[in-house]
């Protein structure tokens, strides 16, 4: 009865597993406990969500939150205060911060700093290293972990596991789908020759070319299959793997990142220099078609932000000692409702890829739709709004966005987790909540309900 519901949104357009529909979604306990045309009278309290579209929480399953000049505390504070901003209602943070998240400990850490710090939902990854390889599978299991990560070849951070049987021992020690960055150690090495000394930032596509991301990929499926491991290949660059992630989808999921499918070389770099750096590289105008024909053909399976900050500073340094890597939590729903409104996306294939996508990939518990019994999470968007990306706007520490200036048609008007309104209209009215993320695979024992 509606005495009874804590929320009721009302007069949007609702996006439920039967499609887009007006409806009014009541919420009791932080889940979702109705849906359909119902009275609003006796809610303790309603949102008016005429004229605005209300899609599942967005969820961003890849982020680095190394925000210049903080320790891990305040960066989870800004990273987190970013995605709720950009609409996103839960993150997975990348083991490469600090301090690298490779065991029990580290973990339990990170979860102990997000307490109280976090304003949305979180999971942390595992960083496979060679001294923890035979551990994995217990690492994997733990609370408020969301899988193994597996860095092929060398970006960020000191976490590496190049060589073929670690490998196999990682994908061998453990069930839950592994994350992968596909480049090969082996061939950066022999072609950082290339950029050593004196290379334009432009060159950075050059030294990660092609082959580096193909052999890599190959290598992993290979391993994979012998292992009996399911995978999800992160940021995809090419359009070459296109086809071979393709054939084989039942083994491997596939992310790519809004970055890539909206920046393309030469201009990115004759705009932006170093900070349009990242790892794998930003490709050229073939590559980032071949990203949409991956998503138009369904071989996509989600879209991830890949937000590794860098201050304007540390970027200013001459190639190859800049940082790889650039701010994206925040920007990631603005830029995917821009292609959208351009014509590149529907809206059920942006729903898939932002949220019911990492629910499939991950096995994520309660997350991911909007149906009864699910969290109440919720990203509505005004679907028309044309907005400026403006410096005022962002909330990461580094303090830029390679899109700062760009006018973008759709915008997120609110953020709502699990029932708890927590941005609206680019204002923040409560106070950080978060809690971790929990997965079908490690559901605690001895809970119902």
């Amino acid at each position: 009865m509606a005495e009874n519901w804590d929320l009721l949104i009302t007069g949007g357009e609702v996006f439920t597993p039967a499609g887009l529909a007006p409806a009014a979604v009541a919420v009791k306990d932080g889940r979702i406990a109705d849906i359909g045309d119902l009275n609003p009278g006796g809610a303790a309290e309603v949102f008016d969500a005429s004229g605005l579209t209300v899609l599942p929480g967005v969820i961003d399953t890849q982020v680095h939150f190394r925000e210049p000049g903080l320790d891990h505390k305040e960066n989870l504070e800004s990273g987190t205060r970013a995605a709720v901003l950009g609409g996103v209602t839960a993150v997975f943070e990348m083991p490469n911060t600090s301090p690298a998240t490779i065991d029990a400990a580290a973990l339990n850490d990170k979860l102990s700093r997000a307490r109280g710090r976090a304003w949305c939902d979180h999971a942390f990854f595992i960083g496979a290293a060679a001294e923890n390889a035979d551990k994995l599978g217990e690492l994997e299991r733990l609370p408020g972990c969301c899988g193994v990560k597996i860095f092929m070849g060398s970006s960020t951070g000191s976490l590496l596991v190049a060589d073929d049987d670690t490998l196999l021992a990682a994908l061998s020690s453990g069930t839950r789908r592994v994350a992968i960055h596909s480049e090969d150690e082996e061939r950066l090495r022999e072609r950082f020759e290339l950029v050593r000394d004196g290379a334009n930032v432009d060159q950075h596509p050059v030294w990660r070319d092609e082959e580096t991301a193909l052999r890599s990929t190959r290598r992993i499926l290979k391993l994979a299959r012998k292992a009996g491991r399911r995978l999800h290949v992160l940021h995809i660059t090419t359009a070459d793997e296109m086809p071979i992630l393709a054939a084989n989808k039942d083994v491997a999921t596939v992310e790519v990142t809004p970055q890539h499918l909206t920046l393309a070389a030469p201009d990115c770099y004759e705009r932006l220099g170093s900070l349009a750096q990242m790892n794998p590289p930003i490709r050229d105008e073939r590559h980032r078609a071949g990203l949409w024909e991956g998503i138009r053909r369904g071989i996509v399976d989600v879209v991830g932000s890949d937000h590794a900050p860098h201050s304007r500073e540390e970027k200013a340094a001459d190639y190859p000692r800049t940082p790889s890597g650039m701010p994206g939590v925040q920007t990631l729903l603005p830029l995917l409702l821009d292609h959208l409104n351009a014509g590149r996306l529907t809206l059920p294939r942006l729903v898939d890829l932002t949220s019911a996508g990492a629910q499939r990939i991950y096995n994520i518990a309660r997350k991911g739709r909007i149906a009864v019994g699910y969290d109440a999470d919720f990203t509505v968007v005004d679907l028309k709004a044309r907005r400026e990306i403006t410096g005022d706007w962002l909330a990461s520490q580094c303090g830029w966005s390679p899109f700062e200036g760009m006018t973008v048609t759709g915008w997120p008007m609110a953020t709502i987790i699990r029932g708890q309104i927590v941005m609206r209209e680019d204002e923040l009215p409560g106070e950080p909540a978060g809690v971790p993320v929990q997965f079908m695979e490690t559901l605690p024992r001895g809970t119902a309900g």
